[in-house]
């Protein structure tokens, strides 16, 4: 009775691990591709609870990917993008009391003051304090982000890597899709809340790690989301999900891709995988 018990909770444990991986198909493909969601909190150790992933892998000759981590002339162009223009100064946008209180948490959290990340602009600033707030209460650590070891993994192979973005649209949604005025007040925000940005990655993890890439859409869009992942966000994913659709026509339709994103824009009705079905691709859960 036990080891009934123990194969049924296998085979649950199986379903559910593998709603993120999936096969693509259909629409002229000469060869499937595979899509694999990752969480940024979730660590590479996850990927021996999903099957035939490493064998999927093995099958392409293509990485494609939000960005390519190893195209360090684009790192450069970002780091230079995430600076504010000369014109601007910060502290014209707070009180004195609430440009102390930026002050102080960013010493106390990065061991820097605003004297000198004053230049930075508020969305990097609020993805710097955020990343540091998952390392601390969720045990983020990008080093073994899944993302960047199929990058890594790509590269030591020396199988190509390719950003679906253009360099000026990766500056944008890090830096600019949010007015400057709400980039103020998202920094404010999440060093007032800080639980709340921890609550909501928290919550988003466990609906990964269960496969429910649907629920984590819900999740982000829900009215008791507070955090800097709002439904504002998940319109600009949406209308860029129709758009990353054109341009892996391509590479799908040759075949032997292996497409890593993050999770939150794989699911729900304007998710990556609804828009790829909606435009005459076969796309199933590999190992359902």
């Amino acid at each position: 009775m036990k080891r009934k018990l123990l194969y049924i909770v296998m085979l649950i444990s199986m379903s559910m691990q593998a709603q993120v991986l999936y096969r693509v198909s259909g629409n002229s493909a000469k060869a499937p591709s595979y899509i694999f969601a990752t969480n940024k909190i979730v660590g590479i150790e996850f990927l021996d609870s999903v099957p035939n992933l490493l064998q999927c892998f093995s099958r392409c000759s293509v990485v494609y990917t939000e960005f390519a981590m190893q195209d360090y002339e684009a790192l450069a162009t970002l780091r230079i993008a995430a600076l504010l223009p000369d014109s601007i100064r910060l502290n014209r946008y707070y009180t004195d009391e609430e440009y102390k209180q930026i002050d102080e948490t960013m010493q106390l959290t990065l061991g820097m003051g605003m004297d000198k990340l004053c230049r930075m602009k508020p969305s990097y600033l609020t993805a710097m304090y955020r990343n540091e707030l998952l390392h601390k209460w969720l045990d983020y650590d990008d080093q073994r982000s899944m993302e960047a070891f199929f990058q890594a993994i790509a590269a030591d192979k020396g199988i190509p890597v390719h950003s679906i973005d253009e360099i000026g649209e990766t500056m944008y949604m890090l830096f600019d899709r949010e007015p400057f005025h709400w980039q103020c007040k998202e920094l404010l925000q999440i060093i007032e809340y800080p639980e709340r940005e921890v609550r909501q990655e928290r919550a988003l993890a466990e609906m990964y790690r269960m496969g429910r890439l649907t629920d984590m859409s819900y999740q982000i869009l829900s009215p008791d989301n507070q955090s800097t992942q709002s439904y504002s966000d998940y319109q600009i994913y949406a209308a860029r999900n129709k758009e990353w659709v054109k341009r892996l026509r391509e590479p799908l339709v040759a075949g032997g891709a292996f497409i890593t994103l993050d999770a939150i824009y794989l699911g729900g009705e304007k998710g990556l995988l609804e828009q790829l079905r909606a435009a005459g691709y076969k796309v199933r859960s590999v190992n359902k």
